[in-house]
């Protein structure tokens, strides 16, 4: 069987669904609305019938062995890949047969990086449900539009992150709590089940998972992806840029619910039949403080904490890396540059989005060019297009474009018209390309504001900051900041009376951090008189960003 005759490029022919609950195929965008999808690598030409989930654990155990190293939680201990599996099995019987989930069923994941998270994010996948991971980051109203949003069934969540959940008031739907804790039901659950558990046998073209990102108009957009894709980024990027073995040990900080983290600190190394160690709380200091003790040879993080490792590099030890993995937000030739004299070592750059699920553009060992994101990752195409949507000269500013095995299909959004143009897909943000064929990054498109690697939507903020009864009205842009790349920073017009000071301030930034994820409060804040509109009222983000 070809890959051409399962998918031909520039068509979304869809094989039969082994869904009983087609929430997520309705949800699809239409056919003529998605980007031409290409296959061109033979490692590509997945089968018609594939769950993800037992590709990335069970067919690993087959190769390797179920003995190996596989996942270790930050504090010392290691479980082995058939110890992994065996959790996975035992949940995925709880799933079925305790919480009657079918099918194409959505699970909502809300918790910070644990194996636990990683058992239950496989346990999903290979009862052929969709599974929906969270930051443990998001508050009560957050969690409630993504569970509307991609209408849970279910809820598996860290015993120790439940509040905002019951805060969430998410009807009629049931929330089972995981962990190590006694009070934790799911092990209750798993404990007399059987260890080994057939996975659904799902088409390669079903909905795997529903990723969340910002979106510009302040309402998150919910990306889909299929079981294919999740092996698609595995086999472009990580195969070609990071070229894994069994031997290696990926590390990194940022969150299973990001599909910057998912694919780093969990499919990569599943797929290579590798270790990874998942942090909770993964902090610069924390992170590069213990790479030489777990033995860490592949890194992911943001270009933020790459630059603060620089402050105190004689603190940490490097030696074990061999990948060190910038995403997130741009990456400075200055960085690159200062962290490659500090350690040795060649930042890898790269760019993706949650629409793409991983990195498409990128380079390694000597093909980098500090200052350049890279080339299109095997696998991908890449160009950059003016607003007419045709191809511009080397040089020239524009849009990036890409296609590739994996492609953006935004859950019952109109947006997908933005998004996919043309057969491409459009990321917002705007590159160079030189006479080489390397991207060169310019600046972000659009209002989402990148903040050490963290997408934050303006009119969220704003939305957030508006509920406050001493705000009239606010704006919010993003403003350059050499360590974060940028903040957030809020423009805002108080109530009468309402003193313009440091302590008022402060309480208008902890109120935003009880309201949404607190990564995304404004770090700084201007009071002001007045705000800049258009003529028919609309906020003028560009003047406010101009004036910053």
């Amino acid at each position: 069987m070809t890959t051409s005759s399962l998918w031909p490029p520039g068509s979304a022919v869809l094989s039969k669904s082994a869904h009983v609950d087609t929430f997520s195929r309705r949800g699809l965008p239409p056919a003529e609305l998605w980007p031409t999808m290409v296959f061109d690598l033979p490692k590509l030409r997945y089968p018609i019938r594939l769950n993800s989930a037992e590709s990335l654990l069970d067919h690993t155990i087959k190769r390797l062995g179920g003995s190996r190293p596989c996942l270790y939680d930050g504090v010392g201990t290691m479980w082995t890949y058939a110890q992994l599996a065996d959790l996975a099995n035992r949940i995925s019987w709880v799933l079925v047969d305790d919480l009657g989930v079918v099918s194409g069923n959505r699970i909502l994941l809300r918790g910070p990086n644990s194996p636990w998270l990683a058992a239950c994010w496989l346990a999903a996948l290979k009862v052929g449900a969709v599974a929906v991971t969270t930051s443990p980051m998001l508050r009560a109203g957050e969690l409630r539009t993504c569970a509307e949003m991609a209408d849970v069934d279910l809820v598996l969540c860290d015993e120790r992150y439940v509040t905002e959940l019951e805060r969430a008031g998410l009807e009629n739907v049931r929330t089972i709590t995981y962990g190590t804790g006694a009070d934790a039901e799911l092990a209750w659950y798993a404990v007399d089940k059987p260890a080994e558990f057939p996975a659904v046998l799902t088409a390669a073209d079903d909905v795997a998972l529903i990723g969340f990102t910002s979106g510009t108009t302040g309402k998150p957009k919910a990306t889909m992806h299929f079981h294919r894709d999740v092996l698609a980024i595995a086999d472009t990027f990580s195969e070609h840029i990071l070229k894994p073995g069994p031997d290696d040990v990926f590390a990194g900080s940022p969150s299973l619910a990001f599909t910057f983290g998912l694919g780093g600190l969990l499919v990569f190394p599943l797929r290579a039949g590798a270790s990874t160690v998942l942090m909770e709380k993964p902090s610069p200091d924390e992170l590069f403080g213990r790479l030489r003790e777990l033995n860490a040879s592949i890194l992911f993080s943001a270009p933020t904490a790459y630059r603060s490792a620089l402050n105190r590099i004689d603190d940490f030890d490097f030696s074990s890396l061999r990948r060190c993995v910038s995403a997130g937000e741009a990456l400075s030739g200055q960085t690159w540059h200062a962290f490659r004299e500090a350690t040795g070592h060649r930042l890898i750059d790269g760019i993706g989005s949650t629409e793409m699920l991983h990195v498409f553009v990128s380079e390694c060992d000597s093909g980098i060019r500090p200052g350049a994101t890279g080339r299109p990752v095997p696998g991908y195409q890449a160009t950059i297009l003016d607003q007419d949507g045709n191809p511009v000269e080397p040089g020239t500013a524009g849009r990036l474009a890409v296609r590739g095995p994996t492609g953006c299909r935004y859950l019952n959004d109109d947006r997908q018209l933005t998004y996919v143009q043309g057969g491409w897909n459009v990321t917002g943000d705007t590159y160079i390309r030189d006479e080489d064929g390397y991207f060169w990054y310019q600046a972000r498109s659009d209002d989402l504001i990148v903040s050490s690697g963290y997408n934050i939507a303006a009119p969220e903020v704003e939305e957030a900051l508006a509920r406050h009864a001493d705000v009239v009205e606010c704006g919010v842009v993003g403003v350059p900041d050499e360590a974060r790349g940028a903040i957030v920073k809020a423009y805002v017009v108080l109530a009468s009376g309402v003193p313009t000071t440091e302590q008022t301030a402060h309480e208008l930034q902890d109120f935003v951090k009880q309201q949404i994820a607190p990564y995304k409060y404004p770090r700084s804040i201007e009071f002001v008189t007045e705000l800049p509109h258009t003529h028919n009222g609309k906020l003028r983000r560009s003047e406010l960003r101009r004036s910053a």
